[in-house]
């Protein structure tokens, strides 16, 4: 069989995971016999639920509107936390173990506690992280949440999470970030035609699946990547950015895409932000995953931590630069209100490094696609005009 071919096939079994992880942590679980923990975005060491023999996975949106859950949020809290909900109050967490998270918002809290009163037989933890990065208090505070989180993964599981093994996971996420990096790499350098569709693909299942398993994919697929070929046509190439805790819509990336434009970098979360940042394997394993925290704000700044001598507008200039991107489109979540705060301090920017960006406010429903297509084509048009003014 060609490689293409093979590439196809595995790019299609990890889509059939990424839109449907409950269905494999049913699986998983029944196979295992062993527990199936929630996360929630953005900063939680997946490390310490796998060193414990657990299964954690990324908690995603669902496409439908919500239903039996919507009187339990405002309806203007993000769409990702009122999904979230309306799958407790329709029962479909049931696979879940416990709910874990180190990250806050009003509506992330806000999630939490409706969880929590859908589902009071299942534990709803709460690490809560400083965001305030540059306080010497921070780093103490944060081991000490680390160490807590072992502490309740014991209870969780019945099993503890030792030091060897909290190693063995580092290296296992270590290795999976990486070769995910070398798939980006391959995207930036134009030498292959990965869609945004497919990275989401590749980044939404390693966040639902068991690591080693995942692991396997990535290895099978790297070297079939590496080995095909591409014709370039010039299209316009741009950033995308945004997405803090949610995958968009593929359907708004093939739109991006058909455009006329290519991808060659981003940075959502449930892409480059997810894994950017390896942990550090030179100390012990609990100070490893506090250093995580902090060096993943400095690789990949967000809005939602306080820093000094970082900022994510500079970040993202000098993104666009490094990877050729001629246009940046900013995706915002209806209703996310650290990146709705923040974005006046992008724009300021992109006009002072004359990048050409587009601000789209997304929905959880299904977007106006037509509506939004027209903006889309005004930025790719604006983005050739001026090339060939400077040609």
């Amino acid at each position: 069989m060609d490689p293409t071919g093979q590439a196809d096939k595995i790019f299609a079994a990890l889509a059939g995971i990424a839109e449907d992880p409950l269905s494999y942590a049913e699986e998983w679980k029944r196979k295992t016999g062993r527990q199936v923990i929630a996360v929630l975005p953005m900063n939680f060491p997946s490390e310490l639920i796998h060193a414990a023999g657990a299964l954690p996975v990324v908690m995603q949106a669902e496409r439908t509107a919500p239903t039996d859950g919507r009187s339990l949020l405002y309806e203007y809290y993000c769409g990702f936390t009122r999904s979230l909900v309306d799958q407790a109050a329709t029962k479909k967490l049931g696979v879940f173990d416990a709910f874990l998270l180190v990250d806050h918002c009003v509506a992330l809290l806000g999630a939490a506690d409706a969880i929590r009163f859908e589902l009071p037989d299942t534990p709803v933890h709460l690490a809560q992280y400083t965001a305030s990065m540059d306080e010497p208090w921070t780093p103490p505070q944060v081991q000490g949440k680390v160490d807590e989180l072992k502490g309740v993964l014991s209870e969780i599981c019945g099993r503890s999470a030792t030091d060897e093994g909290i190693i063995k996971s580092i290296n296992a996420f270590n290795l999976n970030r990486k070769m995910l990096r070398e798939i980006y790499d391959l995207r930036r350098s134009g030498e292959v035609p990965l869609t945004s569709r497919k990275i989401q693909v590749l980044v939404k299942s390693s966040m639902v699946m068991d690591i080693a398993e995942h692991n396997e994919h990535l290895a099978q697929l790297l070297p079939m990547l590496k080995a095909g070929s591409y014709t370039s046509n010039k299209p316009v190439k741009l950033h995308l950015s945004g997405h803090f805790c949610h995958a968009p819509h593929p359907e708004l990336l093939d739109m991006i895409e058909d455009c006329g434009a290519v991808i060659v970098d981003d940075d959502l979360y449930t892409g480059y932000r997810y894994i950017a940042t390896d942990v550090p394997t030179e100390r012990d394993p609990i100070a490893a995953l506090t250093r995580w925290y902090f060096d993943r704000n400095t690789n990949t700044p967000c809005s939602t931590r306080a820093q000094k001598n970082v900022d994510w507008e500079k970040y993202l200039s000098t993104s666009a630069q490094k990877s050729g991107a001629e246009g940046i489109i900013v995706l915002m979540a209806k209703f996310c209100e650290p990146h709705m705060l923040y974005y006046p301090e992008l724009r300021k920017e992109f006009i002072a490094a004359n990048i050409p960006h587009l601000l789209l406010e997304t929905e959880h429903e299904s977007p106006a696609i037509e509506m939004v297509k027209t903006r889309v084509e005004a930025l790719i048009e604006t983005i050739r005009l001026n090339k060939t003014k400077a040609a």
